[in-house]
């Protein structure tokens, strides 16, 4: 044999360490939709749980310390075992907080409908956002500054929108964060394509929390549309 043949059937470091990249990748992403859905699905085991005992809404101030100190918590042992336990504890009381929004909802005319829709179009929004992203493989990482700052604004809109009782500013605000959760379905899955988040808990918070928060958007939209707030 050529040696001169021998040599050029040698991968050249680039492109095992391509290959490598592409392996890692597709492995944060069958872990992170396997998680994910697992979350979803326990999720509304709480959701249901919450809706068919007829707990209260834990509050503003409750609901906020709960998200954000489980979030923190899922992010310092995001490397270990115990961060897995801290991401059903996070989605598991989300799922908590949204069954008395829903028994709210189904307790208004076309409530049911209202929640369906809801439901229908948040699964329809990620699942065509995520595949065009696993699809096409656009890197939408010029997204994330934009995405960060009209996060922090939207989310400090609907603050001023509850304590100043501005039903306006605060539908303003739910269409934008069905703007930006959109956004960050996007930005995310481009993000374990291409390399830029290697931890699958990680990756299952982000793309939760934009499902989540692109449900109750929408059906706080469709409730007003359709004349229940």
């Amino acid at each position: 044999m050529n040696p001169r043949n021998q040599t050029q059937a040698i991968p050249s470091p680039n492109v095992n360490q391509a290959i490598t990249a592409t392996l890692a990748s597709n492995k944060v992403i069958r872990n992170t939709y396997l998680l994910l859905s697992m979350t979803l699905i326990f999720s509304a085991f709480t959701a249901a749980a919450s809706m068919t005992l007829k707990l209260p809404h834990p509050g503003l101030v409750i609901t906020l310390v709960g998200y954000f100190g489980l979030l923190f918590l899922t992010a310092k042992f995001r490397d270990s075992g115990l961060g897995l336990l801290f991401v059903f504890a996070l989605t598991g009381f989300m799922g908590y907080t949204l069954g008395p929004i829903l028994n709210a909802y189904l307790g208004l005319p076309n409530g049911a409908q209202t929640v369906m829709t809801a439901m229908s179009a948040t699964g329809a929004i990620f699942l065509c956002l995520s595949g065009y992203a696993l699809i096409s493989r656009k890197n939408f990482s010029f997204m994330g500054g934009f995405l960060m700052v009209g996060i922090l604004v939207a989310f400090l809109a609907g603050l001023g929108a509850i304590f100043f009782e501005l039903p306006g500013l605060s539908l303003a605000v739910s269409a934008m964060f069905v703007l930006l959760m959109s956004g960050l379905i996007l930005y995310e899955t481009s993000n374990i394509i291409h390399g830029g988040e290697t931890n699958y808990l990680m990756a299952t918070v982000t793309l939760f929390v934009s499902i989540f928060n692109l449900f109750t958007s929408l059906l706080h939209l469709l409730g007003f549309a359709n004349g229940n707030e």
